[in-house]
């Protein structure tokens, strides 16, 4: 369900309106996941000028939440077209044969629900041996974290930015419209 069809009047079913709370809920821990790390930031700046050290791991541990950060709100912005891409060919073509764009904007969702899977199965191979092996980030004996949380939330982003990525698909081959007007055209 898109945002075109929700200015129709259209309302979505309960599994979908799920689905969408889902991927705006991941959104939401990836909000607040900014807030800790402007706080982490902060709190080393302070360090840094007041107290005349540097917190340990700070660049470490936030270098692994921006990337948790980026691939939790992923699906969100794939589902309300906030990608950045060009639709000058997209919205031309929508104008002039609706359906022909249509079907390649399902093109472009297959190939990216398709490319985010595969980067999603790697990151499932990199879980998998973190946890097994119990991988930390940090120093021993000064403060370490374990890697897999990290983990699982890129391969959880992941996996819910490919599913959307196929339902966009789905809706547009159904007789739906090709998603343009992001914004960012």
């Amino acid at each position: 369900m898109t945002e075109a069809d929700l200015s129709r009047g259209r309302r979505p079913g309960p599994v979908m309106r799920g689905w969408a709370r889902l991927g705006d809920g991941l959104a939401a821990i990836s909000t607040l996941l900014i807030g800790v790390l402007m706080l982490l930031i902060c709190a080393d700046a302070f360090a840094r000028n007041i107290l005349g050290g540097s917190l340990p791991l700070v660049s470490e541990l936030g270098a692994a939440l921006l990337v948790v950060i980026v691939y939790l709100a992923l699906a969100t912005t794939i589902r309300h077209n906030r990608l950045a891409r060009t639709d000058v060919f997209l919205g031309w073509l929508a104008r002039k044969s609706p359906r022909a764009a249509a079907v390649l904007s399902a093109v472009y969702d297959l190939i990216g629900a398709f490319l985010l899977a595969l980067i999603g199965w790697a990151g499932m191979l990199t879980l998998a041996r973190d946890f097994a092996g119990g991988k930390y980030l940090g120093i021993q004996g000064v403060l370490t974290f374990p890697l897999w949380p990290f983990g699982a939330a890129f391969v959880i982003g992941l996996l819910v930015a490919a599913v959307q990525c196929l339902l966009q698909a789905q809706h547009a081959l159904r007789g739906g419209a090709a998603q343009t007007g992001g914004g960012l055209e």
